[in-house]
């Protein structure tokens, strides 16, 4: 499948390496641990790691930075936290890793408009916790710690995205280094405009091909006055989806839940020392007020024992909730780490909520006559769900049978009016479904791509070819 190491790695044009040097001091390097570090992805791809990686601090560097790299005809890639499994990140042609994890500067919370400015290597937990005393946060939660610069680039969503929506409602304006060194600032503060085109919303999900976001001005909420947590299994797939579907049409306002099939359920009891029922189980958090929280339980406890499902379990002490979502959050490598030696295999799609459980059930029915192990977990409440397969690195087999399970899967999803990925990008994983699902759109794209950046050298050979 492809463990060796591939990617150019011939190294940089002695010339840039010169100036990258001079300018950047020992926040260019390029030793073989990091350019390997920067090469590597969360699941099966095989590493290709970048020819140097450098640090920049600001906005100014990463023009500095881009300038050097196309005056020398060498690939660039913004890289945040690599959290990405998609092989989003990965130096498919070598080149410069431009790390913007440095880049950690909170610019302003404006507290009464409820936006904040960050700069792109900003991570989510640390933007929460300086957010706590003024009683904001920001719902966006993926999962990993990841950079906001990252959760832009990849349109990430994750277990709130059912209440407050994901990185594309969030984000209200981007600064952008293009391809040609200019510093773009995409829109103002306004919540609302018809100023021109929607350039924020081009570059939020761009996976870094079109520009190189360095700060963002983000959408910000209110801490709820009252928060609940709870799990509750099921006797059946479908009773569980049919749970939440339920709630979503009689407009319960559910901040979080979360599926969990059987397998992940053993998984996680295992990695996280739980001891939840081994059977399909929804994680829930409910936000609002006292009263409001209260209602919204009682109904959907109703809905749930109509559907087959057991006594809910509380979670209602801070750190009786940290551990149950630090549970969900885990439950990757839970999957993974059943099976000693194993690389992870992840995939997502997302199809309307009427057919959830249809296509859920159906890529269950089809795991559990599979010889590679998998489970099966995602977000519900939007219709998104992910596949997490546990590989031998060493088996040709495996891959072929994950590969063959994969595009039933997306094909499964695409033929309900889904998509091939509801939040992980189409890197390197999804570019033929992404022709599959949009078709001529993707000629468009490559248009949009080449006027941006006609030299590709912009993080080159994701989401599509060229």
């Amino acid at each position: 499948m492809g463990i060796a190491t591939q990617g150019a790695g011939s190294g940089l044009p002695g010339g840039l390496a010169t100036a990258l040097g001079e300018r950047f001091g020992d926040r260019f390097q390029q030793g073989q641990a990091i350019r390997l570090e920067h090469g590597k992805s969360e699941t099966h791809f095989a590493p290709m790691p970048p020819d140097a990686v450098v640090f920049a601090q600001s906005t100014d560097e990463v023009v500095e930075a881009v300038n050097l790299c196309r005056e020398a005809g060498v690939p660039i890639i913004a890289f945040g936290a690599g959290t990405s499994v998609e092989g989003n990140t990965l130096a498919v042609q070598g080149g410069v890793s431009l790390d913007l994890s440095r880049m950690t500067r909170i610019v302003a919370v404006n507290a009464e408009d409820f936006d904040c400015v960050v700069e792109a290597g900003v991570r989510r937990e640390q933007l929460n916790e300086h957010l706590r005393d003024q009683g904001l946060f920001f719902p966006i939660d993926p999962g990993a710690n990841a950079t906001i610069g990252g959760m832009a680039s990849t349109r990430a969503s994750g277990t709130n995205a059912v209440r407050y929506g994901t990185m594309r409602e969030a984000v209200l304006g981007l600064t952008v280094v293009t391809a040609d060194g200019r510093v773009v600032r995409t829109s103002r503060r306004a919540r609302k405009s018809s100023a021109g085109y929607d350039l924020t919303r081009l570059f939020v999900g761009s996976e870094g091909t079109l520009g190189i976001i360095t700060e963002a001005t983000l959408r910000l909420h209110a801490i709820p006055e009252a928060i609940s947590a709870a799990t509750c299994s099921f006797d059946t797939i479908a009773g569980a989806v049919d749970t939440v579907v339920q709630s979503i049409q009689l407009g319960i306002p559910l901040a979080r839940v979360e599926i969990l099939d059987d397998a992940q359920i053993r998984a996680v009891n295992k990695w996280s020392k739980m001891d939840l029922p081994e059977l399909t189980t929804l994680f829930f958090e409910f936000h609002g007020s006292e009263r409001y929280v209260a209602e919204q339980v009682e109904t959907v406890k109703e809905l749930a024992s109509a559907n087959g499902g057991g006594e809910f379990r509380w979670a209602n002490r801070t750190e009786e909730r940290s551990a149950l979502w630090k549970a969900r959050h885990e439950a990757y490598y839970a999957a993974v780490n059943m099976r000693p030696g194993a690389i992870g295999w992840a995939t997502d799609v997302c199809v309307p909520i009427s057919r959830l459980a249809e296509c859920i059930g159906e890529t269950k029915a089809e795991l559990e006559a599979s010889s590679v192990p998998a489970t099966i977990l995602g977000h519900v409440g939007d219709g998104n769900f992910h596949v997490v397969f546990s590989i031998d690195p060493d088996s040709k087999a495996e891959l072929e049978e994950v590969q063959a399970i994969n595009a039933r899967l997306v094909r499964r999803a695409l033929a309900m009016d889904g998509t091939c990925t509801g939040e992980h990008g189409i890197g390197l994983g999804k570019q033929e479904w992404l022709e599959e699902e949009l078709g001529d759109a993707v000629d468009l794209m490559r248009s949009i791509k080449r006027a941006l950046d006609p030299t590709n050298m912009l993080n080159p050979g994701k989401v599509f070819q060229l």
